[in-house]
């Protein structure tokens, strides 16, 4: 049901219940893909990286964020290498639009494979810039953003209770913030 309400508001499958005509059906197809870019519609029709890991495991960092204004909740989970420092697993589950969907689909694809310092270096605006998101969506690829920075804090802080973490996790977070 909440595919079929956010394939109406990206204009997908809405074409058949209003138009009568192949030329009318045309026209409304290019009308729905000039709203948003072709990536915005590939991540949020076959989102990458769906799912949930286990919050309580000490090598999964949970970040949890929302957007109070458009009512967007995302969160983002990374699994790390404790021997490496990489993380090597990401997921993520959305409740929001097309946009914030596609956010959290490219941040889980960008920050696999990479150290927690690189991925504390991913901007929304790379995220926004990739997916061409419009003004009035760049809130989405905020809560992305956050959502990366949010989950590596959480894991640094099982870590630091745990005492395995070296450098405390403010100390990555204010590196990252000053590079």
């Amino acid at each position: 049901m909440l595919r079929a309400g956010g394939k109406r508001l990206l204009g997908i499958g809405f074409v058949r219940q209003v138009a009568a005509s192949p030329a009318a059906a045309a026209t409304a197809t290019a009308t729905a893909a000039r709203s948003y870019h072709e990536r915005v519609v590939d991540h949020y029709n076959n989102p990458r990286n769906v799912g949930a890991f286990d919050k309580k495991d000490p090598t999964v960092g949970t970040g949890l964020v929302g957007a109070p204004a458009c009512g967007d909740v995302m969160k983002l989970q990374i699994k790390v290498d404790e021997n490496t420092g990489k993380i090597v697993d990401a997921c993520f589950k959305t409740f929001g639009c097309g946009s914030a969907i596609a956010s959290s689909s490219v941040a889980t694809e960008w920050v696999k494979g990479k150290k927690i310092e690189e991925v504390l270096s991913i901007k929304n605006t790379a995220i926004a810039n990739h997916l061409s998101l419009p003004p009035v969506k760049l809130h989405c690829s905020m809560l992305a953003e956050d959502a990366i920075k949010a989950a590596v804090k959480d894991y640094e802080k099982k870590r630091d209770k745990l005492g395995q973490n070296k450098e405390p996790a403010l100390d990555t977070a204010e590196k990252a913030a000053n590079a």
